[in-house]
């Protein structure tokens, strides 16, 4: 028997506009395309289970993330529409994680209201900073004071778990700019920080405007400086740096995004939504129109999918765990795998051992704190060793 699934992604893929740098399969459109996508969406949930989980046990769902896009351009109606075929098919466990993506000024009270009676407990609030110029340069539509109405009315809908996230390496982005976004950020009272450095995707106007030479990006003596200062605030006013890029106060860690870090299956719906069965990675077709009509004949809306060999399981598990502070463990890896991460990684070990870059104390493999900035490079040490 292969691993249950017990986690679901779903991909809302409108926005009010396309922020400049990003890449996400997102598209502004009219309330008829949103409402018929609605439409579609809930008729890829009726047949999720029956497609991926034939051969596996059913369990609860014990995390849901709804993302995008922005999830919240929905009605309030329409998101009660996802969650009442969310019940209809799934068994959900009475400690849910379910949470929803957000833009600061969609956060309207009756779409929170609607979120809060339909299950949602957790908010993930798209803030990047809290400096209007930067928010304007890189495409965003809020106000930093739309940011902080947001996180209050989660708040008064009855949402108690609110996470935000904040952008490094912004064009023109300085020391004080990130030192103003985390006092404001920690002045909302959100239990949850996520800080990710910018990264130029092709096909985005960002890419364009650096190759031309408009962009001007902090050098990366800069945004090492960003990253510390991230993590030496966040870590004296209480916050754990449990992943790379993510802080939480203690038990306020997102499970839903723990799932991918321990390399863990997880359900995926949507256009263009990722989903990973344990043997197979697979992604939704991107077309808003192909996706609608391979919905609508009852078929699998799949773009492409790949089988997942050992070797890449393997790899994915080290390349993932070791984000974690809490690392990857010798006994979890060979319950999974039948063989050792000294006998899989033997020379990358020893390598990275000597460099001090790697730990190995107490049956678990991590990257020292100091070393974190640097991850990246240590990551791609077992990335294609055997694939």
């Amino acid at each position: 028997m292969t691993e249950a699934i017990t986690s679901l992604y779903i991909h809302i893929p409108f926005c009010a506009s396309k922020c400049f740098y990003c890449d996400f399969n997102s598209y502004v459109a009219s309330e008829a395309v949103r409402a018929q996508y609605v439409d579609d969406l809930i008729g890829e949930l009726k047949n999720l289970k029956r497609w991926y989980s034939a051969e596996r046990s059913v369990e609860p769902l014990q995390t849901i993330y709804v993302g995008g896009g922005t999830p919240t351009m929905l009605s309030a109606r329409e998101f009660e529409r996802i969650a009442e075929a969310i019940h209809g098919q799934f068994a959900l466990a009475s400690d849910l994680e379910w949470t929803v993506e957000a833009n600061p000024g969609t956060t309207e009270p009756d779409i929170l209201r609607a979120m809060k009676e339909m299950g949602v407990n957790r908010v993930s609030i798209g803030t990047q900073t809290f400096n209007e110029t930067l928010l304007l340069s890189i495409g965003r539509l809020h106000s930093p004071e739309q940011t902080r109405i947001s996180v209050e009315r989660a708040y008064a809908a009855g949402i108690k778990r609110v996470s935000l996230d904040l952008m490094l390496g912004l064009p023109d982005q300085t020391l004080v700019d990130v030192e103003d976004a985390l006092s404001q950020a920690l002045a909302t009272g959100v239990s949850h920080v996520s800080a990710y450095g910018l990264k130029v995707e092709e096909n985005t106007p960002f890419f364009s405007w650096e190759k031309k030479g408009f962009l001007h990006l902090p050098d990366e003596e800069l945004q090492v400086a960003m990253y510390e200062r991230v993590r030496e605030r966040l870590i004296d006013a209480g916050f754990l740096h449990y992943e790379v890029s993510n802080y939480a106060k203690p038990g306020e860690e997102s499970r839903h995004n723990l799932t991918y870090w321990r390399n863990r299956p997880y359900f995926a719906a949507g256009a263009g939504a990722h989903g990973y069965t344990g043997e197979m990675r697979y992604e939704n077709m991107r077309s808003l129109s192909a996706y609608h009509h391979a919905c609508q004949s009852g078929a699998r809306p799949i773009e492409q999918e790949y089988p997942v060999s050992l070797q890449e399981a393997m790899e994915n598990e080290m390349m993932l765990g070791l984000r974690l502070t809490e690392g990857v463990s010798d006994r979890s890896f060979f319950e999974r795998f039948q063989a050792s991460i000294e006998q899989v990684f033997k020379p990358e070990c020893e390598r990275l051992l000597k460099l001090g870059v790697l730990t190995h104390r107490d049956g678990v493999w991590r990257i020292p704190e100091q070393h974190v900035e640097v991850a990246n490079e240590i990551y791609a040490e077992f990335v294609g060793i055997h694939t």
